[in-house]
């Protein structure tokens, strides 16, 4: 049992370590992960590195393949946008709900929430892991105070994989809408449901526009790539100028 459990404790230590290196784009979509490796470098077994891997795989940031290894996965155009058709039935019935049901105190919270969400969307040297980790809470708070547990559930389900194209997919340069959460804020403060769960629907397919633009050049790549993990240097140099921004064609 002390066993187990001391496996069970390395497993979460990778998992959370590995998990934030995706987050921050230390770890960028389509990456080999080399499992020895990383629990050399961890200083552990290679169980705990495997079971903390395989977590990450079930919440879809890794894929694995025989006789081509583990890697961040590069999501579909499909992918993501099932996900945002999932995200915006959810959301848009917790604002519905929250507008109803939230009190004067939850309804100040997340206007504060919103106000630093902002703040630090417009700072391109924010540490994307705290900027991701606070945009997860505002959101969280909305369906916790919509006061329905199985859809408060299934809301933070749905977060972690679009955190990753947030975070990973950003291009230098790039900057959110100002006020974005503020002006959803305002809308999930009035006590309407009607102008809340609007105002929420412009708010994900917003954001599933801005994830389509960002991941372009990732589908480009999951195209060319196809089933094939690149290991050679040279073929990883060739990927990088792929998703380099100055060596797309002009949308003009």
């Amino acid at each position: 049992m002390p066993e187990a459990s001391e496996t069970a404790s390395l497993a979460a230590e990778a998992y959370t370590t590995v998990r934030q290196r995706i987050l921050r784009g230390e770890l960028t979509m389509g990456q080999v992960i080399s499992r020895r490796k990383l629990a050399s470098e961890l200083g552990m077994s290679f169980l705990p590195v495997s079971e903390a891997l395989l977590r990450l795989e079930f919440e879809g940031l890794l894929e694995s393949r025989p006789r081509a290894g583990t890697r961040v996965r590069i999501p579909t155009f499909q992918d993501v946008q099932g996900h945002y058709i999932v995200r915006e039935a959810l959301e848009v019935q917790a604002a519905r709900l929250f507008a109803n049901a939230a009190t004067p105190e939850e309804k100040a919270e997340l206007q504060r929430l919103a106000v630093r969400v902002d703040l630090m969307a417009a700072q391109p040297e924010a540490d994307r892991y705290h900027y991701l980790s606070l945009h997860e809470k505002l959101h969280r708070r909305v369906a916790e105070c919509a006061r329905c547990a199985t859809l408060s559930d299934a809301i933070e389900k749905t977060h972690a994989l679009a955190s990753t194209w947030m975070c990973v997919a950003r291009q230098g340069g790039q900057s959110e809408p100002r006020r974005t959460h503020q002006d959803l804020a305002e809308a999930l403060n009035s006590g309407n449901p009607e102008l809340a769960g609007a105002a929420m629907r412009r708010h994900i397919l917003s954001s599933l526009e801005r994830a389509f633009e960002r991941l372009k050049p990732y589908f480009q790549l999951s195209k060319a790539r196809g089933a094939t993990y690149s290991r050679s240097a040279k073929k990883r140099r060739d990927e990088s100028a792929l998703l380099d921004p100055a060596t797309q064609p002009s949308a003009e």
